[in-house]
């Protein structure tokens, strides 16, 4: 498969211009620059602790406690006779 020349990708900016338009086109370009920074973070280990200010605190996250599951109480156990004492 060939790679796309320089008429192939005027031909495609042209469609994303004209199904977007002009005012979408900054915020789309921003969204995907964010997302390629993200990903390329993701995979090189990258943390966000390297990029707080050394008076910033990292927010702590919000643990919820545990919980013991609810236990119905045992019936007590009636004699044979099917009285309880």
């Amino acid at each position: 498969m060939p790679t796309p020349g320089l008429p192939e990708i005027a031909i495609i900016l042209v469609i994303v211009l004209v199904i977007f338009g002009p005012k979408r086109l900054p915020d789309l370009g921003r969204s995907l620059g964010s997302g390629m920074k993200q990903f390329k973070d993701s995979v090189t280990g990258k943390d966000d602790d390297h990029e707080l200010a050394a008076g910033d605190k990292k927010a702590e996250p919000v643990r919820a406690e545990k919980t013991e599951p609810v236990r119905a109480e045992k019936a007590e156990a009636t004699p044979a006779g099917g009285q309880s004492s």
